[in-house]
């Protein structure tokens, strides 16, 4: 069983910045992948950014493609997801989910989620 806990979501202005950070604890801590999804009002969940655990590589959705950056600190379990410039699109609910292995499609564990609202 893994649990993680979203964090550092808020209201800020149409280009400014919010530093998400998801925690995980649980059973011993090595997935494949951990990633960060949102989900507007009104729209389906959407693929935002997720990271390699272990060699750290990533992938980024166009849309938040220069504009944020995921990290991970492999001792704390723990992974940020960096917003800059945010724009009022970017509104939503902000979940980081774990996959645990290469060979699932699914992503096995998923935070509550955190709100992140844009104002213009």
């Amino acid at each position: 069983q893994v649990q993680l806990v979203e964090s550092g979501g808020g209201l800020v202005q149409d280009g400014g910045s919010l530093r998400l950070s998801c925690a995980a604890s649980g059973r011993t801590f090595s997935p494949y992948v951990i990633g960060w999804f949102r989900q507007a009002p009104g729209k389906e969940r959407e693929f935002v950014t997720a990271i390699r655990w272990s060699i750290g590589t990533t992938s980024y959705a166009d849309s938040v493609k220069g504009r944020f950056t995921i990290s991970r600190d492999n001792a704390k379990n723990t992974v940020y997801l960096q917003m800059n410039s945010l724009k009022p699109e970017d509104t939503a609910v902000y979940y980081c989910a774990v996959k645990l292995y290469s060979y699932t499609s699914d992503y096995d564990y998923w935070g509550q989620g955190t709100q992140v609202t844009v104002s213009s």
